[in-house]
């Protein structure tokens, strides 16, 4: 069953002078459990698309549900990890984890013993009252995800979060962040512009036009392997980066 679902959706930005159109009946639907990665050219609109998922941005036309209920920004039913882990260095790792359910007023003692069971189970337990500079660039991803994940959203949606790592590091990470969204059953939706990334991460890999934006192509990856690591050493990795890299092109 769809846990996501965008029927015929339009974007249309205006300003005084001119209006440019983003997206344009765009449909696609997300079933629970899945791991989605949206790709395209650049300036498509992948962001935009995320930001109407959250409810950050209405779209002019069509409808973005969850559920089938109409996203808003208030709903609580989807969590957003950005481009930088946007840990504060003042704050302890576990004080940073708890910051979310602080704001959102949600901080009990049944949700900070879930938070920080999260942190114990995927190897922060260790590293509650350190402070980011004292991380690697992996172990605050891995924070960052978590902080996500402690208000228990039932939609995860990914920016690009390992594009401010080194290559070497990326790769862990991404196995890192499979691996917990994994666990912990969530449903998931990745922009990324590394066609690597979407081929070892992606139960399926959805092709965005150029702007304004619709869906192109869809791919099922078929690679079997565990993790993202495992799948850049099938090979099969380079046949299905080919056809994802051609699509994307043309």
């Amino acid at each position: 069953m769809a846990l996501l679902a965008l029927d015929h959706v339009d974007l249309i930005y205006q300003t005084e002078k001119s209006e440019t159109e983003a997206v344009r009946d765009l449909n696609l639907t997300v079933d629970e459990g899945e791991f989605i990665a949206l790709v395209g050219p650049s300036g498509c609109g992948k962001t935009t698309l995320l930001s109407m998922i959250a409810g950050l941005m209405p779209p002019t036309g069509g409808s973005v549900t969850i559920d089938g209920e109409p996203v808003t920004p208030s709903s609580g039913n989807v969590g957003y990890m950005l481009q930088r882990d946007n840990l504060f260095e003042w704050r302890t790792i576990e004080s940073n984890v708890l910051l979310g359910l602080i704001v959102r007023n949600e901080l009990t003692a049944d949700t900070k013993a879930h938070a920080v069971k999260m942190l114990e189970k995927y190897g922060l337990g260790d590293f509650r009252n350190h402070y980011p500079t004292q991380l690697s660039g992996g172990m605050r991803q891995r924070a960052a995800l978590i902080r996500t994940l402690a208000f228990k959203p039932r939609l995860l949606l990914l920016d690009e979060p390992f594009s401010a790592v080194d290559f070497q590091t990326r790769i862990a990470v991404c196995d890192d962040v499979y691996s917990i969204i994994k666990s912990e059953r969530k449903t998931a939706v990745l922009v990324t512009h590394d066609i690597s990334e979407a081929v070892s991460m992606a139960d399926r890999i959805v092709v965005l036009t150029a702007r304004p934006a619709t869906v192109k192509t869809i791919f099922t990856v078929d690679i079997d392997a565990p993790t993202p690591l495992k799948r850049r050493e099938s090979p099969r990795f380079s046949e299905w980066f080919d056809r994802v890299w051609k699509e994307v092109t043309l």
